[in-house]
C-alpha cells in the first residue's frame, strides 16, 4: 500500500511540475520519499526534487538531492546534469565540470552537454588565471616590500600596486586571505614613512565597503595604534590615517551604502561598541600634548563628520549626547588654547576654528531644551572654573573659550557673554600691558560685537582702548586684529544710514587702511590678509566704503587673487564683500504705514543710504564686471567642497544674481564662464542659495545661446534648476524668467525637450498657461509651443479625458497678439503631427471655427500664417472635415488672401492660402478658373 501511494504521489508531483507549481511538486516528492524503500523509485524522486530545487533557485538542496540519486545510480545522467547546474550556480565550477564531463562521456553526441563543457572550461580557466595572477602579485609585492635589500624604485612601485589592489574587491579579498593583514602590520613596524603610508592606504582600501574586514583590521591594528599614527607631525601621513579611520567608521556604521552580504553581517552583529571606542580615542587625542596640530585637526574633522546626525529627521542623537557628556570639556579646552602661552597644545591655524565648528554642530544636533540647558551648564562651569584672580593665564583661557564659542553657536556664546565679569574682563584685558592679553581680548571683542546691543556696550567702554592699542602696539598681529575690531564696530549699524557708530568719514579711513595694509600689500602674509579682508567685509555694509572700494581697481584685483587661495575664511570674506558691494543681501520691505507709525511713536526708523539706490548699485556692478569679477567667482566655485561651505556658495549665488540683473551684461558673464560656474551652485548648497543660482541661470538661459553659455553636456544640467523655479512659492519674476529659459532650451533640440519632459515640467507649464498674469501665460504658452514638437508631449494631447487641446484652441482666440501667436504655433504643430488632433480640435469647443477664421484674418502676418497652416492641416486630415470648412466662410477668406499679389512680407501667407485652395481643388470641392 505504501509503495502504491508513493508512486501515486510521484505522479501527482509530476503533474504539479508540468503546471510549474514547484512548491507543491516538492511537497509530493518529499512525502513519497518517506513511503518507499525501492531504490529505483528513490533515485527518481530525488532526481525530480532536484529539478524543483533548480527551478526555485534552492541550489544547495538541488545539489544534495542530485547527489543522493547518484549515490543510488552513479550513471544517472539526469541527476549528474542537474547536480552540475546546481554546483555552477553555487560557484563550484571545478566540481560542476567533472559532472558534465561524465555526462558527455555517457552521451557524447548531446550538444547541450558539449556546450556546457566548453562554457565551464572557459570560466574555470579565467578564474584560475585571475586567482593565480592576484595571488602571485600579492605575494611578490610583500616580498619586495619586506626585503631590506630591494631597490627603492621597486619598493615604491610595489607599494603603489598594493594600494591599487586593496581598492579592488577581488584584490582586497586576496590580500586578506593570504595573511595580508599580518604582513601589513610588519610594514607598519618598519617605521619607514613610505612603507607605513603604503600599508595605511592599502588597509583603507580593504576596509571600504566590507564590515567584516573592517572589524578584523580594527582589532588587529588596534585603535590606539591608529590614533598614534594619526598624531604624527607629517601631514600626508595624518591625512592617510584619517582616511583609514573614516573607511572603518563608514563600514561599521553602514554609511558607505554598499551591500552587506549575509555572512559578513553575521560575523559582526553589533558595531556600536567599536564605534564608541573610536569616538572615545578621538576625544582623548584632542587634549594630548603628544598629538601634533595636524593630528588634532584630523581628529576634529572625523568627529565633525561622524558624530552629529546628517539628517535631523533621524531621531537618534545618542552619539552627540555621548560626546557632550564625555568630551565637551575636552573640545572646550582646544577652543580655549592661547598659542602664545607655554602650556598651549600643538595647534595649526585651523584647529580652534574646527573645534568651534564641532561645538556648533553638536549644539544644533540637540533635540530639546533640557539637552541644550545641560550643554550650556557644562560650558558655564568650564568657563567660570577658569576665572582666577591669581592666575591671568587661566582668565585668558576662559575668554578665549568664549571667543571660540561665539564663532560656533552664536546664541550660546551670547548667553555666556552675559556671565558675570566676562565683558568686563574683555575690556580690562585690552588695557593690559602684556601683548598676549591684548591679542586674546581684541579677538574676543571682535567676535562679541556682532550683536548691536553688545557692540554698543563695547563702543561705550572699549573703542578708546582699541584705538590706543592700534596707535601704540608694535605687534603686527595685534595691530591688524585691532583694526578689524574697529571695522566691525564701525559696521554695527549695518546698512542703516541713521545708525552710524563713528564720526563721518571714519569708516572710509578704516577701509582705506585695510586695503593699504593687507589687500594690496604684496609683502602681507596670508593670515594678515585674511583678517583685513574680514574687516573690509564688515565695512562694505557702508555705501560710501563700497563705492570707494569698487573704484579701486588694484584693490579689487588683489582681492580676486586672494580668492584663488585654499583658505575657506578668505573665500567667505571675499564673497561677503561682493554681496555688500552688489547689495544682494536680503532687505526687509519697508511698509510706509508702519514707518509713519514708528515716527509717531518716536521709534527709530531705518534709513537708506543715498548711494544704496539702484543707479549706484548698477554702476558698482559695471565696475566689478570690468575688473574681472566673473573669472574670480568661477575660480571660487571650483574650490574643494571642504573649503567652499554652503554659506559661501549662497553668497556667491547672490552675487551672480545681482550681476545678471541687466540683460546687456549677460553676454559678458557668459563669455567669462559665468554660465558654467552657476550650475554647481544651483545643484548644491542651501535652499536659498540654490534658488538664487537657479534664477541667475534662468536670466542667462532666457537670452543666451545655450550652446555657448552651457557648452557640451552641461546644458542638460541647467534644466532641473530652471524647473525648480516653476513653483507657486517662488515669485512671479522667477517663474517668468524660468519659463523664458526653458523656452529657449526647448527650441534647441528634442533631447533637451525630452530632458524637460522627464523633469516633470509639463504640468507646471500647463498650470501657468491658466494664470491670470498675462506675461506668465504668454511665456508658458511659448514654452509649450516648442515642447509640442516632442512625441511624448503630443501623446498627452492625444490622450482622452483632458482639456489640453481645448486650452490651446481657446488661447488662440485671446486678444493678446503674442499669446495668440504662441498658441497658434502650438496648434499648427499639433494638427500637423496627428490627424486625430485635427478631428479632436473640432470637438473640444463650438468656437473652433470662429477662432480659426480670426487667425486667418489676423493683422499680424506671423499669427495669420500660423492660422492658415492650421487650416491646411484640417483640410488635409479628412475629406468630410474639409467639406465642412469649404461650406463655411473660411473658403472666402482663403480666396481673398490667396488672390493677393505676394510681396516680400506677405509671400508665406499668400503661399499658405493658395496651398489650402489647391487642397480643396484636389478634393473637387472647387474648380480651377480656366
Amino acid at each position: 500500500m505504501a509503495e502504491a501511494e508513493a508512486v501515486q504521489l510521484k505522479e501527482e508531483g509530476n503533474r504539479h511540475f508540468q503546471l510549474q507549481d514547484y512548491k507543491a511538486a516538492t511537497k509530493n516528492y518529499s512525502q513519497a520519499l518517506k513511503l518507499t524503500k525501492d531504490k529505483a523509485l528513490l533515485a527518481t524522486l530525488y532526481r525530480n526534487r532536484a529539478a524543483c530545487g533548480l527551478k526555485t533557485e534552492s541550489y544547495v538542496q538541488a545539489a544534495s538531492d542530485a547527489s543522493r540519486a547518484i549515490d543510488i545510480n552513479s550513471s544517472d545522467i539526469k541527476a549528474l546534469y542537474r547536480r552540475c547546474q546546481a554546483l555552477e550556480h553555487l560557484g563550484k565550477l571545478d566540481q560542476a565540470f567533472k559532472d558534465v564531463q561524465r555526462c558527455a562521456t555517457l552521451e557524447p553526441r548531446n550538444q547541450n552537454f558539449q556546450e556546457t563543457l566548453r562554457r565551464l572550461n572557459t570560466s574555470i580557466q579565467e578564474k584560475l588565471r585571475v586567482q593565480f595572477s592576484t595571488d602571485s602579485r600579492v605575494q611578490k609585492m610583500f616580498e619586495i616590500l619586506l626585503d631590506e635589500n630591494s631597490e627603492a624604485d621597486k619598493r615604491e612601485k610595489a607599494a603603489n600596486n598594493l594600494i591599487v589592489l586593496g581598492r579592488e574587491e577581488a584584490g582586497a579579498e586576496k590580500i586578506f586571505q593570504n595573511n595580508g593583514v599580518a604582513l601589513l602590520l610588519q610594514l607598519l613596524d618598519t617605521k619607514k614613512p613610505e612603507l607605513v603610508l603604503a600599508a595605511v592606504r592599502t588597509l583603507s582600501g580593504m576596509c571600504s565597503g566590507h564590515r567584516a574586514r573592517a572589524t578584523v583590521i580594527l582589532q588587529a591594528v588596534r585603535i590606539d595604534r591608529i590614533c598614534s599614527l594619526m598624531a604624527v607631525e607629517n601631514e600626508e601621513m595624518s591625512l592617510a590615517v584619517c582616511n583609514l579611520l573614516q573607511a572603518i567608521i563608514d563600514s561599521l556604521s553602514g554609511e558607505d551604502k554598499q551591500e552587506i552580504r549575509g555572512k559578513e553581517e553575521a560575523l559582526v552583529p553589533d558595531t556600536k561598541k567599536d564605534l564608541k571606542q573610536i569616538t572615545s580615542h578621538l576625544l582623548d587625542m584632542l587634549v594630548s600634548k603628544k598629538v601634533s596640530g595636524q593630528g588634532r585637526d584630523q581628529a576634529l574633522n572625523l568627529l565633525n563628520k561622524n558624530v552629529p546626525r546628517k539628517d535631523l529627521a533621524i531621531h537618534d542623537n545618542s552619539r552627540t549626547i555621548y560626546v557632550v557628556d564625555n568630551g565637551l570639556r575636552k573640545i572646550l579646552k582646544v577652543v580655549g588654547q592661547v598659542p602664545d602661552l607655554p602650556s598651549c597644545l600643538p595647534l595649526t591655524d585651523n584647529t580652534r576654528m574646527l573645534a568651534s565648528i564641532l561645538i556648533n554642530k553638536l549644539y544644533d544636533d540637540l533635540r530639546c531644551d533640557p539637552e541644550r540647558d545641560h550643554f550650556r551648564k557644562i560650558c558655564e562651569e568650564y568657563i567660570t572654573g577658569k576665572f582666577d584672580p591669581q592666575d591671568m593665564d587661566k582668565n585668558l583661557n576662559a575668554i578665549q573659550t568664549v571667543s571660540g564659542i561665539l564663532q560656533g553657536p552664536f546664541d550660546l556664546g551670547n548667553q555666556l557673554l552675559g556671565l558675570k565679569g566676562v565683558m568686563e574682563m574683555m575690556v580690562a584685558l585690552c588695557g593690559s600691558e602684556r601683548e598676549t592679553d591684548q591679542l586674546v581680548a581684541v579677538e574676543a571683542l571682535i567676535h562679541a560685537s556682532t550683536k548691536l546691543s553688545r557692540a554698543t556696550f563695547i563702543i561705550t567702554n572699549g573703542v578708546s582702548l582699541l584705538k590706543q592699542i592700534y596707535k601704540t602696539t608694535k605687534n603686527e598681529k595685534i595691530k591688524i586684529r585691532t583694526l578689524v575690531g574697529l571695522c566691525k564696530l564701525g559696521s554695527a549699524g549695518g546698512t542703516d544710514y541713521g545708525l552710524r557708530q563713528f564720526a563721518e568719514g571714519s569708516t572710509e579711513k578704516l577701509a582705506k587702511q585695510c586695503r593699504v595694509s593687507g589687500v594690496c600689500s604684496s609683502g602681507c602674509s596670508l593670515l594678515t590678509s585674511r583678517w583685513l579682508l574680514e574687516g573690509l567685509a564688515y565695512l562694505t555694509l557702508d555705501a560710501d566704503v563700497k563705492d570707494d572700494f569698487v573704484q579701486d581697481v588694484p584693490a579689487l584685483q588683489a582681492m580676486f587673487e586672494l580668492a584663488e587661495t585654499s583658505d575657506k575664511t578668505i573665500l567667505y570674506s571675499v564673497a561677503t564683500t561682493l554681496v555688500n558691494c552688489t547689495n544682494s543681501y536680503d532687505v526687509k520691505e519697508v511698509i510706509p504705514e508702519l514707518v509713519q507709525l514708528a515716527k509717531f511713536s518716536k521709534q527709530h526708523v531705518p534709513e537708506e543710504h543715498p548711494k544704496d539706490k539702484k543707479d549706484f548699485i548698477d554702476m558698482r556692478v559695471k565696475r566689478l564686471l570690468k575688473a574681472g569679477v566673473i573669472s574670480a567667482l568661477a575660480c571660487m566655485v571650483k574650490a574643494d567642497s571642504a573649503i567652499l561651505t554652503d554659506q559661501t556658495k549662497e553668497l556667491l549665488a547672490r552675487v551672480f544674481l545681482a550681476l545678471c540683473d541687466n540683460p546687456k551684461d549677460r553676454g559678458t558673464i557668459v563669455a567669462q564662464g559665468g554660465g558654467k560656474a552657476l550650475i554647481p551652485l544651483a545643484l548644491e548648497g542651501t535652499d536659498v542659495g540654490k534658488v538664487k543660482a537657479a534664477h541667475a541661470l534662468a536670466k542667462i538661459a532666457a537670452v543666451s545661446n545655450p550652446d555657448i553659455a552651457f557648452p557640451g553636456e552641461r546644458v542638460y544640467e541647467v534644466v532641473r534648476p530652471l524647473v525648480s523655479l516653476l513653483d507657486t512659492q517662488r515669485d512671479g519674476l522667477q517663474n517668468y524668467e524660468a519659463l523664458l529659459g526653458l523656452t529657449n532650451l526647448s527650441g534647441r533640440s528634442d533631447k533637451l525637450r525630452q530632458k524637460i519632459f522627464k523633469e516633470r515640467a509639463l504640468p507646471d507649464i500647463e498650470n501657468y498657461m491658466f494664470e491670470n498674469h498675462d506675461q506668465l501665460r504668454q511665456a508658458a504658452t511659448e514654452c509649450m509651443c516648442n515642447m509640442v514638437l516632442n512625441k511624448e508631449v503630443q501623446e498627452r494631447f492625444l490622450a482622452d479625458g483632458n482639456d489640453r487641446l481645448k486650452l490651446v484652441v481657446l488661447l488662440c482666440g485671446e486678444d493678446d497678439d503674442k499669446l495668440q501667436n504662441a498658441a497658434a504655433g502650438a496648434l499648427a504643430m499639433l494638427t500637423g503631427a496627428h490627424k486625430k488632433l485635427c478631428l479632436k480640435m473640432t470637438q473640444v469647443t463650438t468656437q473652433w471655427l470662429e477662432i480659426l477664421q480670426r487667425l486667418c484674418l489676423h493683422d499680424q502676418l506671423s499669427v495669420q500664417h500660423r492660422g492658415l497652416v492650421i487650416a491646411y492641416n484640417l483640410l488635409a486630415a479628412d475629406a468630410e472635415l474639409a467639406k465642412k470648412l469649404v461650406e463655411s466662410e473660411l473658403l472666402e477668406i482663403l480666396t481673398v488672401v490667396g488672390k493677393q499679389e505676394p510681396d516680400e512680407k506677405k509671400a508665406e501667407v499668400v503661399q499658405a492660402a493658395r496651398e489650402c485652395l489647391i487642397k480643396c481643388m484636389d478634393y473637387g470641392f472647387i474648380k480651377p478658373v480656366c
